[in-house]
């Protein structure tokens, strides 16, 4: 038997999810975050290395050299770009950019559509209202290269999404200038930007930081209930 292998890009993307776990163990695979656990009966690990694809390829590679993968699960938060979708709302995507992704089995409500994989941080309105005109519904950064790699393998691939920030928000800095050389969040980076405008960055930061808490407990609850 082989394991449901669940790729993120941060280890609180997983709290939900680990908080329904069984068994949870440390997984050493050399990246940043690794668990071992049981999710309904099945056996699963769950790693995250930073945002962007080659940090969540890299973490996917550490896996295919340890465990025979019997699913690769793409998971975490996503930026809305169908104005529908609200803080917390599920997303199964159906494609990530050209690649196909296979939809669980669940009987919960969720939104299910094409979702953009990009490099690098969507944060303003007028950037995800560009990329709605590609037909896709929300926005992410990890999934095309676990699509490619589970594609390659022929892995049964899916990317399961909650979301963070509507179509109609922008994020309150640029994430992108506080990433490492290697592509990971710098948070002294994080909070130096903040210090420069403390009245206005520290309570929407501490906003979406309240967000990502609910959204990962939600994403967990819902991955808990599907059948892989």
């Amino acid at each position: 038997m082989g394991v449901l292998a669940f790729i993120a890009a941060e280890a609180r993307e997983f709290s939900g999810l680990l908080a329904r776990a069984g068994d949870v163990t440390r997984l050493a695979a050399g990246v940043e975050f690794g668990r071992q656990f049981t999710l309904g009966g099945r056996a699963a690990v769950a790693v995250a290395n930073g945002p962007g694809p080659v940090l969540a390829g890299q973490a996917l590679d550490a896996l295919k050299g340890t465990f025979e993968l019997d699913a690769i699960i793409s998971i975490g938060y996503c930026g809305a770009l169908d104005g529908a979708l609200e803080p917390g709302d599920i997303v199964v995507g159906t494609r990530v950019n050209e690649a196909r992704a296979l939809e669980p089995r669940i009987g919960r409500a969720h939104a299910q559509g094409a979702i953009v994989s990009a490099d690098r941080v969507v944060n303003t309105a007028a950037e995800k209202q560009a990329l709605r005109g590609t037909g896709a519904i929300a926005v992410e950064m990890e999934a095309a290269a676990l699509a490619g790699r589970a594609e390659q393998w022929n892995v049964p691939f899916y990317c399961v999404r909650v979301v963070t920030d509507t179509a109609a928000e922008s994020l309150p800095l640029d994430f992108n200038l506080c990433r490492t050389s290697e592509g990971r969040f710098s948070r002294s980076r994080i909070l130096l930007a903040a210090l420069r405008r403390p009245g206005v960055l520290v309570p929407e930061l501490m906003k979406l930081e309240r967000r990502c808490r609910r959204a990962s407990d939600r994403l967990g609850d819902f991955i808990a209930n599907c059948r892989f």
